[in-house]
């Protein structure tokens, strides 16, 4: 699908994976609304951005909020891109000295990460629903993030990891359930990139992750994610699939 005049909406757009996106696709000519809970970085990245970007505050677990961000991307043009980026960590092991895994940061992490891809997903599904076709069958495509711990959990990743395990179960099936309204979803997910989370490690320990990645020994970069985004909307053929983007790398125990 052309991504050039059409809108899409990036949640959690507004740094590390999400800001790269949401600069892909305004560089190939889409409409882009950033929807994010940082106002502060919401509204300088869509300011650099210029014309074809808007910032709009959104708590992706509200769902009267997400659906708020997505009727304004609609205003700004036909919406065919959904793409979410919104997620948090949270590390604990299921037991440890303190007794077991503490339930409010688990229902958290799933709340945030799991329920906020669903609403990001369904919301934007259901404005690309009203789209004609274009001369492929195509109404649009939405594009999840999940992570090799969907797969590679390690220790202290139990919340984390059934989060994003939670958005590679949602893809076949929601590729399924729309395939029929000419709507496509594919997740994305990443290994150890260099993102606004990792920043604040230093940096023998930045290297250290990078030097894990059996090629190429580095972190990932924000663009490299967003050079995927952007393929998975141009490519009509990747539907209902999860891809890795790791360099390779199965995670170990710790």
């Amino acid at each position: 699908m052309q991504i050039e005049g059409h809108a899409a909406i990036v949640a959690g757009g507004a740094s590390g994976l999400g800001e790269a996106t949401s600069r892909a696709l305004v560089e190939r000519g889409a409409t882009v609304t950033i929807a994010d809970l940082n106002e502060e970085k919401g509204a300088a990245l869509a300011e650099a951005l210029g014309p074809n970007a808007s910032f709009v505050r959104c708590d992706v677990t509200d769902e009267s909020q997400v659906a708020a961000a997505v009727e304004r991307a609609r205003a700004s043009g036909e919406l065919r891109i959904g793409i979410c980026c919104a997620g948090i960590g949270w590390a604990e092991r299921t037991v440890s000295k303190r007794g077991p895994h503490q339930l409010m940061p688990f229902e958290t992490v799933i709340r945030v990460n799991l329920i906020g891809t669903f609403n990001a997903l369904r919301f934007a599904a259901a404005a690309i629903n009203e789209n004609e076709p274009l001369e492929s069958g195509e109404r649009g495509v939405c594009v999840n993030t999940a992570s090799i711990a969907a797969f590679d959990g390690q220790i202290g990743q139990i919340a984390y990891s059934a989060s994003k395990g939670g958005i590679v179960g949602m893809t076949i099936a929601a590729a399924r359930d729309l395939s029929g309204r000419g709507i496509r979803v594919v997740t994305i997910a990443p290994g150890t990139f260099d993102t606004p989370l990792l920043a604040a490690l230093p940096q023998e320990s930045r290297d250290e992750l990078g030097r894990q990645v059996p090629f190429p020994q580095r972190l990932g970069r924000p663009d490299e994610f967003a050079a995927l985004a952007v393929h998975i909307v141009e490519n009509q053929m990747l539907n209902g699939e999860t891809i890795r983007l790791d360099g390779a790398l199965r995670m170990p125990p710790r």
